[in-house]
């Protein structure tokens, strides 16, 4: 089937990045837009990118991105052959998937099936540990599996049990203690850092799971989380999948470890200074989930890594494109939202895990309004100014540009710098500059942060574990003032 018109059910950043492929592939667009934001949105990047805009339901999320129903029935009666999700929002949520199905609607994702093992952090669980990988022990907390201990995993993916049993939300002390303190929170459907709380202690237990659980309904429509062990320190690697069922790739690895309370904010592709014998094993085991999901679409398997044991661990599936994919483009020439439409049309996989072949380096930037010196404290407002880089090796995608809203009930990012090089350290020369003449005003930015991580030392050797970014802005013995405009 050749899709003619595309529904994309999001906004910001991925919404112009989703728009721009369908325009290149010659396919129309409709961008969904709330109700109240109809009117502003139409001088957007987003809206003027877009053949037309139609209305999804009211001025929550929960009334409009969240909508199953609005979504599909927005793109019935804009006749739109297919839905494109984006990231976050509906997009691993099978009622979705399942809902194009029964309108005769095209999902640009993973089947409904596909979504229920993968997209759901607890069932990813056990599927990963069917497929022979190593996974850390777990359960969920209200209603699930309680997971029995899992093995260390070496580079040959071994170890690691499935969830087993039914647990309540009261068994969630007796499931920590068994892991064992500190564990992780974590939220069951959806990712991106949202829900994600360690409890160190019997203690911090109970918040941690009313607040992830808060959070984990408001971002996804789904309250369910589990716990993890929590392991410290380690690095956050993921391997980007492409299949059509039954075919799988990979499109090689990134490193995902700058975060703030799980949230990422730089990406690198390939990962720095992770040995060939254990980057070749999480690529397999990638795989080897993949082919055991029949996974279609594009996806990303996570693992947390302990290069200093040359071990890894499961942690899940993004069963979506990723905020970070086009560090991946960047190093594979690939464009991986054309290559989302192409399996979504029936036909499969157009390569070969020969031809993939990875060139140089990549990292992103996410720039987000939000103030690092108040804490991270989110900055909406309106953007008076808005100056990107250009030249070689330098990519900025965005949908900002002066007298841009900024929202305080979305996520908080504006645009993601992304650079390339031949090597890591041009690349990382590259973003110096880069970020050097990015400039946007109005609300405050983690623009400043980033360049003063660019220009650390431990970053700049490479291999950084998720602690880092912690500890980088707990010694600031003289802050930066994180101030633009």
């Amino acid at each position: 089937m050749i899709l003619r018109r595309v529904l994309v059910a999001n906004r910001g950043e991925i919404a112009v990045r989703i728009l721009r492929t369908c325009q290149r592939l010659g396919i129309e667009t409709v961008l969904a837009v709330p109700e109240m934001d109809a009117a502003a949105d139409a001088g957007s990047v987003p809206a003027r990118l877009a053949d037309k805009t139609i209305a999804i339901g009211g001025p929550s999320p929960a009334e409009s991105y969240l909508n199953v129903e609005a979504v599909v029935g927005a793109a019935a009666a804009a006749g739109a052959d297919a839905i494109h999700p984006g990231y976050g929002f509906l997009s691993e949520n099978p009622r979705l998937a399942r809902a194009c199905e029964a309108a005769g609607i095209v999902f640009i994702g993973p089947s409904a099936e596909v979504l229920e093992a993968a997209g759901d952090k607890v069932a990813a669980r056990r599927h990963a540990a069917a497929a022979g990988l190593p996974v850390l022990p777990g359960g969920l907390v209200g209603g699930g599996g309680a997971g029995g201990p899992g093995g260390a995993g070496g580079p040959d993916g071994a170890g690691g049990t499935g969830d087993a049993g039914v647990m309540s939300a009261g068994d969630a002390g007796e499931l920590a203690a068994k892991i064992g303190y500190p564990v992780l929170v974590k939220a069951a459907g959806g990712g991106g850092g949202r829900g994600l709380r360690v409890a160190r202690d019997q203690g911090e237990l109970g918040e941690a799971v009313a607040v992830g659980s808060a959070e984990a309904g408001a971002a996804f429509s789904d309250p369910r989380v589990y716990l993890e062990r929590y392991v410290s320190p380690a690095r956050h690697v993921e391997v980007q999948l492409l299949g059509d069922g039954e075919n799988v790739i990979h499109l090689g690895d990134r490193d995902c470890s700058v975060q703030r309370r799980y949230a990422k904010l730089i990406e690198e592709a390939p990962a720095p200074r992770l040995g060939e014998t254990l980057r070749v094993g999480m690529r397999a085991a990638a795989v080897a989930l993949g082919l055991h999901l029949k996974y279609q679409g594009l996806g990303t398997v996570e693992f947390l890594v302990d290069a200093g044991r040359s071990a890894f661990w499961f942690l899940e599936v993004n069963a979506r494109i990723q905020v970070e994919h086009p560090v991946t483009e960047a190093v594979t020439g690939l464009d991986l939202v054309a290559e989302q439409i192409a399996i979504a049309e029936g036909r499969g996989l157009r390569l070969s895990q020969a031809d993939v072949q990875f060139r140089g380096h990549a990292i992103e930037c996410r720039i987000n309004a939000e103030d690092p010196a108040a804490g991270f404290r989110p900055s909406p407002g309106t953007v008076t100014s808005a100056v990107f880089p250009a030249g070689s090796g330098i990519r900025v995608d965005t949908h900002i540009q002066a007298g841009s809203a900024v929202p305080p009930q979305y996520d908080s990012l504006l645009a993601k710098l992304i650079v390339s090089g031949a090597s890591r350290a041009q690349a990382l020369a590259r973003l110096r500059g880069a970020l050097a003449r990015c400039e946007i005003g109005g609300v405050r930015t983690t623009l400043p942060m980033h360049a003063g991580l660019a220009a650390d030392g431990e970053f700049a050797a490479g291999g950084v574990d998720v602690g880092y970014l912690a500890r980088w802005l707990e010694l600031r013995t003289s802050p930066v003032r994180y101030e633009n405009g």
